[in-house]
């Protein structure tokens, strides 16, 4: 199947958010717990660094690595998002613009920030 490049750029910012949603995104923690312990530890400033530690055993560490690492999330994202736009068009193009428009929101922001700070 080819695809256009607005569809290409739509589907990579889509895969964007979406990984970002998986990895990072608090709504989605509930996902990442099984798999993944979070630790905090001061730093030499006194705050708290929260970062997440892979669980013991061969499911939940073969799933933590994957929750933990943005580019497997990444690709996987990217897999499903295209293969649902190929099989199921109708049904992910609403999906896909909206996870793009989000994406390009994010990218947007955090220009915005940078030029701020």
């Amino acid at each position: 199947m080819d695809i256009t490049p607005m569809e290409l750029l739509i589907l990579a910012l889509a895969a964007f958010r979406l990984t970002r949603l998986i990895v990072f995104d608090k709504i989605t923690e509930f996902l990442r717990k099984p798999f993944l312990e979070e630790v905090g530890e001061k730093d030499e400033n006194g705050e708290i660094e929260v970062y997440w530690v892979v669980k013991e055993g061969r499911v939940r560490s073969f799933f933590g690595e994957l929750l933990s690492c943005y580019w497997c999330t990444g690709v996987w994202s990217a897999v499903f998002l295209y293969a649902s736009y190929y099989l199921y068009a109708s049904f992910a193009a609403p999906v896909l613009v909206i996870l793009a428009v989000a994406g390009l929101a994010a990218i947007i922001e955090t220009l915005v920030q940078k030029l701020i700070d």
